[in-house]
């Protein structure tokens, strides 16, 4: 336990099990991470504090976990082009924990992301207060890889990068009451880096609000990538400044050079935008830049009214190619015009577009 009003620095740690009982573990105090980078010297540069292969864990206690991150920042390729592109560590790091419950903590300027589900089942994350510079770089607020059966509630998230991002072997993930902002918004990868192959499924946003975001909710994969992210729902989602409202982007590369264009991609199908309205800070406020190899398919809007922020303009614009989407109820902007095939059916309008 770390008590209130106590404040303690620490270097990075492993916390390992397999543990004979249940494990609790309270902070409600501060936990500082060391801000000298020569700590890490021999050791995993991404992790700082790690929970491995522990069942049934708690962690909680109103305290606040600060991961000291200005100077990883400062070294960081992002911010000086100078510096070679290297690690920084996760704030939380929970590995391998089934029946896990983190809740009730603020956790503040890591050097990278905050909090890391890999390879967990069973998961509760809830109450939790996310915080970093707008302009601090990879500082994602949750990230969720390798993770099954998980519940993300009640949560405040402001950073420099993805409040909330899901990535490869995730299923059964549900985000509800999420404040997000500043940030690059909730999404769903990237996927597929280096040909590689990506398996998302069953994810649900429920109720969230995103102030001046980059992205509202994105999903985004890399050329050249293989598998699926399929059966996902946003819905209930209010947006106030935000650049990309909905996004998916089939073409994604985050490198200092031009990515090759490659002939396959993963494959994004049964996405439901549903009830989301608010205002969007560029012309496009629909983009939906999807692979010819893999066509985006199933993609329904059902009742999205996006509009522009500056209201003397004309009117927010929708970006549509190689996806296939359904319309039902009024939707806002018309999300294309360019279409190979129109019909109407008990679900509403019907397009192909290219």
């Amino acid at each position: 336990m770390v008590r209130k009003n106590t404040s303690y620095h620490l270097k990075p740690v492993t916390f390992s099990g397999p543990c004979e009982s249940d494990v609790s573990v309270m902070i409600e105090g501060t936990i500082q991470a060391s801000s000298d980078i020569s700590d890490w010297k021999g050791m995993n540069r991404r992790l700082w504090i790690l929970f491995n292969n522990i069942e049934n864990l708690s962690v909680g206690g109103g305290g606040i976990v600060n991961g000291n991150g200005k100077t990883w920042w400062q070294k960081s390729c992002k911010i000086d082009k100078s510096q070679p592109c290297k690690d920084a560590p996760t704030t939380l790091t929970f590995r391998s924990c089934n029946g896990l419950t983190v809740e009730n903590l603020s956790l503040k300027d890591s050097p990278q992301v905050h909090i890391n589900f890999d390879n967990c089942k069973n998961v509760t994350a809830t109450t939790l207060n996310i915080a970093a510079p707008e302009k601090s770089p990879n500082t994602d607020g949750i990230h969720v890889t390798e993770t099954q059966n998980m519940q993300i509630n009640d949560c405040v998230i402001a950073t420099g990068d993805d409040c909330i991002s899901i990535v490869n072997g995730s299923h059964g993930v549900k985000a509800s009451n999420i404040s997000c902002g500043p940030g690059h918004g909730i999404s769903i990868g990237s996927l597929g880096e280096k040909n590689s192959k990506a398996q998302v499924s069953d994810v649900t946003v429920d109720t969230a609000h995103l102030n001046g975001t980059t992205n509202g909710v994105r999903i985004k994969t890399w050329q050249g990538g293989k598998g699926y992210a399929k059966n996902i729902v946003f819905q209930n989602i209010d947006m106030v400044d935000v650049q990309n409202p909905i996004i998916i982007d089939q073409n994604y590369c985050d490198k200092k050079t031009k990515c090759t264009p490659q002939k396959s991609n993963v494959q994004i199908s049964n996405v439901h935008y549903k009830n989301i309205k608010g205002s969007s800070t560029s012309k496009i406020a629909i983009n939906f830049n999807c692979s010819k190899s893999s066509p985006c398919r199933g993609i329904i809007l059902d009742n999205i009214n996006l509009v522009l922020s500056d209201e003397d303009t004309d009117g927010a614009q929708s970006f549509c190619r190689n996806v296939e989407w359904i319309k039902k109820g009024v939707v806002v902007p018309l999300p294309c015009k360019q279409t190979i095939k129109s019909d109407t059916d008990e679900y509403g309008e019907h397009m192909y577009v290219i």
